[in-house]
């Protein structure tokens, strides 16, 4: 069986989803202020907005799908009760944290904010520069 690896991305990979998710969200938040100014500065805020969430959310989504793979590939949720070393209050901790990260609707919301925010810049570009 091939199984997922458990190495992390680079630091510097890591680092540009940070600030991509960061600047998206001050992006957007900014845009309330920009009307007041410039819609040229709006649309461009709206742009740097929506492709950083779409650049964030594909990679959370990822994340997300790579942490239940190796949970569920390791059997880890089921093999945390033959370990001796803990108690069965950090058993039943452990177990608690594996299961909601498998059964956790983050993926879903990954998914939507990443398609909602695709369809709006296929939007955008469209009015913005075809019609």
């Amino acid at each position: 069986m091939d199984l997922p690896q458990t190495k992390t991305h680079s630091r510097l990979v890591r680092e540009f989803y940070f600030w991509s998710g960061l600047v998206a969200t001050l992006a957007y938040r900014i845009i309330i202020v920009l009307n007041n100014y410039s819609a040229l500065w709006v649309k461009i805020s709206w742009y740097i907005g929506t492709v950083g969430f779409i650049l964030y959310f594909i990679h959370r989504y990822q994340i997300s799908q790579h942490r239940v793979a190796l949970i569920k590939n390791y059997d880890l949720a089921n093999r945390i009760s033959a370990v001796t070393a803990l108690s069965n209050e950090e058993k039943s901790t452990l177990h608690y944290i594996l299961y909601s990260l498998q059964s956790s609707k983050e993926k879903l919301n990954y998914i939507f904010i990443f398609f909602t925010s695709a369809v709006a810049l296929l939007i955008g570009l469209y009015f913005d520069f075809l019609a």
